[in-house]
């Protein structure tokens, strides 16, 4: 397996990951997220911590990605890699409030809260699930459409590191999110509606069809990693 092909491999295989630990983890959250009298509850902390767990993994691969295709990506346009590099750390970050949020819960739950604790910890315990919830928005839910859809399908797309119909994806589905995105910030659709769900599918299957073919296929022949590619030793003299 050559340096580029290796580098191809790694990338596609944490945009797997990505998948593999970012769904899990809303599953998980669901005790915390969708029950508003959880705070003062039996509660569900080993899910919680689980789901926690899961979204630092998740915060890894997303950083590791950007970090991985950054010295690629570059030899195309520097100025948007850097752009796709800040675009997953601003994401991850996101990712880690909401974390700290529905940890902080668990801990006032365990602390102060249980049964026959103060009824007016659920506002409290509501008041930190509310933040989590806008950091999925204004994250995973609008500057994914920035980094994952615009700035790195037009890479892959002028690149042609990847098939440009595949690529299409990403200008198609980052659009879509930020729109989605922007119309739960201003109430005209509801959070986690039907209509925000649609508007997921381009760049949900543009992800996980990226991760997909860059573990299969590698990256297609481009004039950007021509010069990445170790000649052939030459042969012995006979």
């Amino acid at each position: 397996m050559t340096p580029l092909r290796r580098t191809a491999f790694l990338a596609g295989l944490l945009f797997i990951i990505t998948f593999v630990t970012s769904i899990p983890a809303v599953l998980l959250y669901r005790s915390v997220v969708n029950h508003a009298n959880y705070i003062v509850g039996p509660g569900a902390d080993t899910r919680i911590a689980l789901g926690a767990l899961l979204e630092m993994i998740l915060i890894i691969a997303n950083v590791g990605t950007a970090v991985v295709l950054f010295p690629i990506l570059k030899r195309q346009n520097e100025d948007l890699a850097l752009g796709y590099v800040g675009a997953r750390l601003m994401e991850s970050a996101f990712i880690a409030i909401g974390i700290v949020s529905l940890l902080a819960v668990v801990t006032l739950r365990k602390d102060v809260g249980g049964p026959g604790g103060a009824a007016s910890l659920v506002a409290v315990g509501r008041s930190l699930v509310a933040i989590r919830n806008w950091t999925f928005v204004l994250g995973p839910g609008w500057v994914v459409g920035v980094g994952n859809g615009l700035l790195l399908g037009y890479l892959m797309f002028r690149s042609g590191l990847v098939p440009r119909g595949l690529a299409m994806l990403g200008l198609i589905g980052g659009p879509l999110i930020i729109a989605s995105g922007t119309a739960v910030l201003f109430g005209a659709i509801a959070r986690g509606s039907k209509a925000q769900g649609i508007a997921t599918i381009p760049e949900f299957l543009w992800e996980l069809s990226l991760g997909i073919y860059l573990m299969v296929k590698g990256f297609k022949p481009s004039p950007i990693t021509a010069g990445l590619t170790s000649p052939a030793p030459p042969s012995a003299a006979a």
